[in-house]
């Protein structure tokens, strides 16, 4: 299992709902930062006005539900520094929800929340910031961008050139620091990432040591996740042990170790293998140390713990439910409670709540998460979310009933046509995984997400196109035999509705069009 932002994007994505916001209030800020909120799917207005004053722009796009986005709404925005760097470029928030949005997420190649792009005055993008890092990280990683001529593309191709002796140690710091992960291949195709980090990881001159290892580790990294072996991992290896062995250089590189600890493991080491088995007792010493250093965020704190429990669990057969051990149990459950009973600022504990949930459900303990969530759910920004794991935690117990109940109702307390659209196939998904054969309850919950399409060519760009094909998919494939097409055909008759309103040489109608025809095969 993967660490806590990964695993609950990993749990929103299975209800369909990565990439998409839920509300359109404004992120937490200082009140002295001016957000500016294009018009629908508009932002030629504020890209003028850029170049007119000659100001980078900072694109900022996130999820009210979101708990990652909140932690930086919480921790980053709030900062006055932040506020104060934030009078030399022009600040944009775009919500999921608001019209136009997902045609500007198609626009700017984005696929997870929170995704932030710095672009310069005329337009090209220099960066892509990380949202893992911590706030005094973020704000050094943002004043590289701000002070730079070159885009990280163009210092990727310095880097990668006869000239890369030329490249400044600032150019160098971000290109590591790039949000690789989010890339969407704007640098390079997906495929060949692992051999890109690999190739700067080398090129990358000894004097330049953090950003060095960074782009060594991202490399291993991305080769794993890429299931093919890294050549010569030994110096890897080598350079892994020494950043565990140091508090220094793990403070440094916490957010790598937290939320790719068994992907590095996996990488360098074999199964069940005395080498994997000291690399683990590495890691967990380290990752004992970020656990109570308390200059990182509670939810990092809480990371370091996660990312013990997910690598205790590397050598067990799939499938399988060994519990943790007892002392692991005991560290997971006095973090979990620490971090929900010390954060009051209501963005932060969006965050921290279902990132304690999902520890306490993950190290055994159900009942104390529902407890932690349920108690949560009056007070909450976005408590819809909050159901997905009390959902996750009911399925885990093989309830079945309680896992589709909290999917329904998280689908119908959550707000926005984008979201709202997200958790209704996410649910459905659900229904066809865990009760086929519940017909009627089927046609019902897909004929009222159905209800709810817009029928404007916005609708149909980015997560909101793919989650419709995914669902006309997995309808098809539920009726494979033929025999719920009386269903199919009433929900393809309610799509054709919205779909001969559209614009009829418009790409959203050939995308409304395919949901529900056999040959939609891509989601």
């Amino acid at each position: 299992m993967r660490p806590l932002r990964a695993t609950l994007a990993t749990l929103a994505l299975s209800f369909g709902l990565l990439a998409v916001a839920s509300a359109s209030t404004s992120p937490a800020t200082a009140p002295a930062i001016a957000w500016r909120k294009p018009d629908g799917a508009k932002v030629d207005a504020i890209f003028a006005q850029a170049r007119k004053n000659n100001k980078p722009v900072f694109l900022y796009w996130g999820a009210v539900w979101c708990p990652p986005c909140n932690q930086i709404k919480a921790t980053v925005f709030t900062r006055p520094d932040f506020a104060e760097r934030s009078k030399s470029f022009l600040a944009v928030y775009i919500d999921g929800d608001t019209p136009g949005a997902q045609k500007l997420g198609a626009q700017f190649k984005v696929m997870g929340y929170p995704t932030i792009i710095v672009f310069k005055p005329d337009g090209t993008e220099l960066t892509r910031i990380p949202g893992e890092v911590d706030a005094a990280r973020y704000m050094e990683v943002l004043d590289l961008a701000l002070a730079s001529s070159s885009s990280v593309k163009e210092s990727l191709a310095t880097a990668l050139g006869p000239n890369a002796a030329t490249l400044t140690p600032q150019a160098w710091r971000q290109l590591a620091f790039y949000s690789w992960e989010q890339d969407q291949a704007q640098l390079v195709p997906e495929k060949e990432r692992p051999a890109t980090l690999r190739a700067l990881a080398q090129a990358c001159p000894p004097a330049h040591a953090e950003a060095a290892t960074r782009l060594q580790l991202k490399a291993a990294i991305a080769f794993g996740q890429n299931k093919t072996a890294l050549p010569a991992p030994e110096s890897t290896l080598a350079r892994l042990r020494e950043v565990l062995a140091d508090a220094a250089l793990s403070r440094n590189h916490f957010d790598i170790l937290e939320n790719y600890a068994s992907d590095l493991v996996q990488a360098l080491s074999a199964k069940a293998s005395p080498e994997r088995a000291a690399l683990v007792a590495a890691f967990n010493s380290s990752l004992d140390n970020l656990a109570k250093d308390t200059s990182l965020t509670r939810s990092d704190q809480l990371g370091a713990v996660q990312a013990k429990l997910d690598i205790s669990r590397i050598d067990a057969p799939e499938g399988s439910k060994a519990a943790p051990a007892t002392t692991l149990v005991a560290q997971a459950r006095a973090a979990a409670i620490a971090a929900e009973r010390e954060t009051t600022d209501a963005h932060e504990r969006q965050a921290i709540v279902p990132n304690a949930a999902h520890l306490l459900a993950d190290a055994g303990l159900l009942d104390e998460s529902d407890a932690m969530l349920k108690a949560e759910l009056p007070k909450a920004i976005s408590p819809y979310y909050h159901m997905l794991v009390l959902s996750s935690n009911a399925k885990k117990r093989g309830d079945k009933a309680a896992a589709l109940d909290w999917s329904e109702r998280a689908w119908k307390e959550s707000k926005g046509p984008a979201t709202r659209l997200q958790w209704g196939s996410g649910y459905i998904s659900k229904l066809l995984e865990m009760s086929p054969q519940d017909s009627a309850r089927i046609e019902k919950a897909a004929l009222g997400v159905l209800a709810e399409v817009s029928p404007t060519p916005e609708t149909f760009y980015e997560r909101n196109r793919r989650v419709l094909q995914r669902m006309g998919k997995q309808l098809l494939a539920w009726n494979d035999k033929g025999e719920h097409q009386a269903t199919i055909t009433k929900l393809s008759r309610q799509l054709d509705q919205v779909c001969n309103k559209l614009p009829r040489e418009d790409e959203a109608r050939k995308a409304c069009s395919t949901v529900f025809k056999p040959s939609n095969n891509k989601v």
